[in-house]
């Protein structure tokens, strides 16, 4: 089994509880619960950290290494050369490049700030430009599809997504 797949297997069962209240991880990842405000924290020795805001809603796409974010905000942690997730939503799609990052869905937007490194984002329809964002750069996709240019973050909208995971 790929790191991609055990990675999604663990976020399946973890953001699903698997019916029984308590998240079953293998013995190479830990899951905790944060507050101030309230998260859940999955940290894998293959190189991944996803911090699930309490209001995030994550799926899997037919079983394959592609996490669904419906709504709410995620904030990834990948090594470069380790496990490389790929985020969907239903209006863009950003993919790692070894990098520290926030997406952040709503009914109408998709929003991608990148903290540190790179990331690719790019229309969740597959057709169309992409962009590449770097540290400090942010992107917001909305309905249409469209993937406007890279731009840097304006540092008090930067704060306060990076304030929803005590950051």
């Amino acid at each position: 089994m790929s790191i991609l797949r055990v990675f999604c297997t663990l976020l399946a069962v973890i953001i699903t509880g698997a019916g029984t209240g308590e998240a079953q991880v293998p013995p190479n990842c830990t899951v905790e619960t944060a507050s101030d405000p309230d998260r859940q924290i999955l940290a894998c020795d293959f190189g991944v950290v996803l911090e699930m805001e309490a209001a995030a809603q994550m799926g899997f796409v037919d079983e394959s290494q592609v996490v669904d974010l419906q709504s709410g905000a995620v904030l990834i942690e990948a090594e470069t050369g380790e496990a490389r997730p790929q985020i969907r939503t239903p209006h863009a799609i950003a993919a790692v490049r070894g990098t520290i990052y926030v997406v952040d869905v709503t009914l109408d937007t998709t929003s991608v700030f990148v903290i540190e490194g790179e990331v690719a984002v790019s229309p969740a329809s597959g057709g169309g430009e992409g962009v590449l964002l770097g540290s400090g750069e942010g992107v917001d996709v909305g309905s249409s599809g469209e993937i406007p240019e890279a731009s840097a973050w304006p540092t008090d909208r930067a704060r306060a997504l990076l304030a929803r995971f005590g950051r």
